[in-house]
């Protein structure tokens, strides 16, 4: 996985940067998990805003001598050249499939392409994406458009049907969206535009990891799903149980699951096994470090 490699190349980093004497940042919080980003800091990881370093603003002094970590979402190239343009020594944890869909947002808008990303305009893997298409455009307006919904997605599309009915059209997703998120968004964007070239992004560990949650909400009675409440596939796994029906909790930590909240008030329509034989499904989001998920495990384990 991608998250778990940027924490190990971090590690390295970090072992490192005792001997050259050079302080460790990472481009953004490394990982979407409180726990892990604690321990980070304990290492005395800091953390560098995107936005000041293009505003070189409110920069360490030290900034020139210091290993920075591109996490696995990666970031504009905007960014990276300020980075370098600064002197310090960039370690690359960008995740495989999001320099894929990076380099092909760039390919394709480079031959005139207009580039549909499906995912949230905020997120930093979306809005690395975007910097590569525009940089492949030459900055031309109009060259990207960000979409999280199939209605946005065909207002979008009709806007551009407008301006360029001709217009060629690719669709490159965020790798946590889920399938049917995706082809929903392709559907509403192909009333438009019926040759839309759909680029597949999803990460394939992020697929299993939500086919094996519908799987255990067919037999579950309650979900909890373990992880961080920023991280994006994390809070899609909530979104899929949700939207099976099933009652579930979000939680970053064992402590967010006192017995109060699991009493009997909370299991509406179950009170024929509360007795003890309610089964509670236990899901993971990709970032959520393994000690984590066993101290949840062992908390609901004692209910």
């Amino acid at each position: 996985m991608g998250v778990r490699r940027a924490v190990e190349l971090t590690e390295k980093a970090l072992l490192d940067s005792v001997s050259r004497g050079a302080p460790v940042y990472t481009l953004g919080p490394l990982i979407h998990n409180p726990q892990a980003l604690l321990k980070l800091k304990q290492k005395n990881v800091k953390i560098l805003s995107e936005e000041d370093i293009l505003s070189r603003k409110n920069l360490p002094l030290n900034l020139d001598r210091s290993i920075v970590i591109i996490r696995a979402h990666g970031v504009s190239p905007g960014v990276e050249e300020e980075l370098l343009r600064r002197g310090v020594r960039i370690i690359d944890a960008t995740c495989k499939r999001v320099k894929i869909s990076q380099m092909k947002a760039k390919e394709l808008a480079g031959k005139g392409c207009r580039i549909f990303l499906a995912g949230e305009e905020k997120h930093a893997e979306i809005a690395g994406i975007k910097g590569y298409a525009e940089l492949g455009s030459g900055g031309k307006e109009g060259a990207c458009f960000v979409v999280d919904a199939p209605a946005e997605a065909e207002k979008a599309a009709a806007a551009l049907f407008k301006n360029e009915p001709s217009a060629s059209a690719a669709l490159i997703g965020q790798t946590t969206i889920t399938p049917e998120e995706y082809r929903e968004i392709a559907e509403s964007i192909k009333k438009y535009f019926p040759n839309l070239e759909i680029i597949d992004t999803i990460c394939g560990a992020t697929r299993e990891r939500q086919e094996s949650l519908r799987e255990l909400c067919a037999s579950a009675d309650v979900l909890v799903i373990a992880g961080g409440k920023e991280s994006a596939n994390t809070r899609r796994l909530y979104d899929i149980a949700c939207g099976l029906g099933k009652k579930t909790w979000l939680v970053e930590n064992a402590g967010d699951l006192p017995a109060a909240k699991l009493s009997a008030e909370n299991f509406a329509g179950l009170s024929d096994k509360i007795s003890g034989e309610a089964l509670a499904g236990l899901a993971a989001g990709a970032s959520t470090p393994d000690d984590v998920i066993d101290s949840i495990e062992e908390a609901l384990e004692r209910l």
